[in-house]
């Protein structure tokens, strides 16, 4: 039983969690409590996240891969996840680059977001 267990794991798709310091994805964390797995490539975009998860121990982000924005809504965050999968899709593509949509509500909420996150 427990061979087959394992065949049947090695056969399946493995994406992995957000645990461990070499985990493939990582959960930001809105002000008002909305999680949102993100690759950890994508999530590298931000200069902030990507300083909170490398380096020894400087930041508790490093060890739980979750990060906490207290000063950042879910809508607002929500929408620098889309930024993040859109930047790592077409920096240094060839194809035609469309337009990245940012609705005139939340303009002001976004730039003081990415001013923070630099990115």
């Amino acid at each position: 039983m427990g061979d087959e267990r394992a065949e049947k794991m090695e056969d399946e798709d493995f994406y992995g969690g957000c645990e461990g310091s070499d985990s493939a994805y990582v959960k930001l964390i809105s002000s008002d409590g909305h999680e949102f797995v993100i690759k950890r490539e994508y999530a590298l975009t931000s200069g902030t996240i990507k300083s909170m998860l490398s380096g020894p121990g400087q930041f508790a982000e490093n060890e739980t891969n979750e990060v906490y924005f207290r000063e950042i809504p879910s809508h607002v965050l929500a929408k620098v996840c889309q930024y993040f999968i859109y930047k790592n899709r077409y920096t240094n593509s060839s194809a035609e680059i469309p337009e990245f949509e940012i609705t005139p509500e939340i303009a002001l909420e976004l730039l003081m977001a990415a001013n923070f996150l630099d990115c």
